[in-house]
């Protein structure tokens, strides 16, 4: 039977042919997807489907205009559908830097969204009535939270360690002890950065063991910076020496240079009273005598991602100068974000309360234990009797580079295949069963066993509720 178009004198294809993309697009079925998707969306969504049906022949109920509609629609739906889009992660990971890293509390959010909506100071001052400087929406924050006497912003740390190598020490010597010469993630190295920043390293010591004479060693008329760098994301234990950063600066000072710090996950809360292992703070640094401190705004400080810079005030002062600054300066959302998040600093009694990662990080694992035992009952009922699903203590991890051996007792919902026999392509479907699902969850395969950590689980109720939408083949 041919498909119904406005122009019926012009006759159908055969009911096992294609039809052509004008008849299409004049099927009744589709009237309502031009208001919803616009013309040439349609169009083009018309187009591609009718030549995956040529490509690939099929059953003739595949040309019923109810078919075709519902084609067309999924794909449009499909292409508008936001491709960044919420998850739940079960990894076990509270900072993953592949989902995105630290979760904003509420009044970030709201900044972010005050900000966006309607135009704001951003490089205004209101009290002189003229151009100012942006970096003053978070400056006084900082110091006041630092005790710098200075500070300034870029879009990540690996931006604030690239300025400020290139700012401070252009053709000139950089020393750094060898074992301080990390790769951060995605294989980004601190040699990397220091050649494109145009410094020259200067490696100084041994992997496992440097000393103040290493460095001192080290100095000549080409020396323009001494630099340490905490080795956040890994940890060297046994026969080690590293040198203290007031010992560092000691040396530096009496010879008039400067020392830079990267401190990459950058906590400014004392970790240890929240009942977590220490982590070298901005704080600590600055009291030491480092000159300048590098970190990151969405780790362990749980703001927006940001390379935060703070120290002596004609250091930052030449950063600022530095064109490429601009090039890598934040926008109005980030300094909105971060601000309000720096406000938070300001209360620690309830820094806990209303900051995510700190949350997170310190939540009980009776908390946690409890949740898991809510969901295993749903969860068994979603994968099926072949499927064993129990509840296993586990152990969280911090995550991007933080505190790497730390570990944070938690529970996890555990998915086992009952058969041995073809358990790795059964744990497969299972990842992209969730993965499939509304809210994809993310979990993690050990064990011959899918781990889900509900360390980070904070809608129970939304999880639970699309478990029903589990399709296991």
């Amino acid at each position: 039977m041919p498909l119904p178009t406005a122009a019926s004198s012009v006759p159908g294809p055969p009911a096992d042919h294609p039809p052509s993309v004008d008849r299409v697009l004049h099927l009744p079925a589709l009237a309502e997807l031009f208001p919803a998707y616009g013309r040439a969306a349609v169009t083009r969504a018309v187009r591609e489907h009718l030549q995956v049906l040529r490509d690939r022949p099929g059953d003739a109920a595949q040309f019923h205009p109810e078919a075709l509609a519902r084609a067309i629609e999924t794909l449009l739906a499909q292409a508008r559908a936001p491709r960044l889009k919420p998850v739940f992660n079960l990894t076990g990971t509270v900072l993953h830097t592949n989902l995105g890293r630290a979760l904003l509390p509420e009044q970030a959010i709201a900044a972010m969204a005050a900000a966006l909506r309607l135009p704001c100071n951003l490089e205004y001052d209101l009290g002189a009535g003229k151009r100012g400087e942006r970096d003053a929406v978070v400056d006084d924050l900082l110091c006041e939270l630092t005790g710098a006497e200075a500070a300034t912003v870029v879009n990540n740390n690996a931006a604030a360690v690239f300025l400020a190598l290139n700012t401070l020490a252009p053709r000139r010597e950089v020393v750094v002890s060898r074992g301080e010469l990390v790769e951060i993630g995605g294989a980004f190295r601190i040699p990397d950065i220091m050649r494109q920043a145009g410094a020259r390293l200067r490696e100084v010591g041994t992997t496992n063991r440097t000393h103040l004479r290493d460095f001192e060693e080290a100095l000549g008329p080409r020396t323009a910076l001494l630099m340490k760098v905490h080795a956040s994301n890994y940890r060297i234990e046994g026969f080690t020496a590293a040198v203290a950063a007031a010992d560092l600066c000691g040396l530096a000072h009496r010879h008039g240079l400067a020392v830079f710090e990267d401190l990459g996950a950058g906590s400014l809360a004392r970790l240890e009273d929240y009942g977590l292992p220490h982590e070298p703070t901005p704080q600590e640094s600055l009291r030491a005598g480092v000159d300048l401190v590098s970190f990151s705004g969405d780790k362990l400080l749980g703001g927006p991602q940001a390379g935060i810079l703070v120290g002596r005030a004609h250091l930052i002062a030449r950063l600022r100068k530095n064109p490429l600054k601009r090039a890598l300066r934040v926008g109005k959302e980030t300094l909105a974000a971060l601000e309000a998040v720096l406000q938070l600093y300001r209360h620690p009694e309830t820094l806990a309360e209303r900051l995510p990662t700190l949350r997170l990080l310190t939540r009980p694992q009776a908390d946690i234990l409890a949740c898991a035992d809510r969901l295993a009952a749903p969860l068994q009922a979603a994968c099926g009797d072949a499927w064993e699903v129990r509840v296993r203590n586990c152990q969280s991890q911090i995550g991007s580079g933080a505190l790497p051996v730390a570990q944070l007792p938690s529970t996890a919902l555990v998915a086992q295949p009952r058969a041995r026999r073809g358990a790795g392509a059964a744990l497969t479907r299972l990842e992209q069963a969730l993965r499939a699902l509304p809210v994809p969850v993310i979990g993690s395969v050990h064990d011959h066993a899918l781990w889900l950590d509900l360390r980070c689980l904070t809608d129970e109720a939304g999880f639970a509720a699309q478990l029903a939408r589990l399709e296991l083949p």
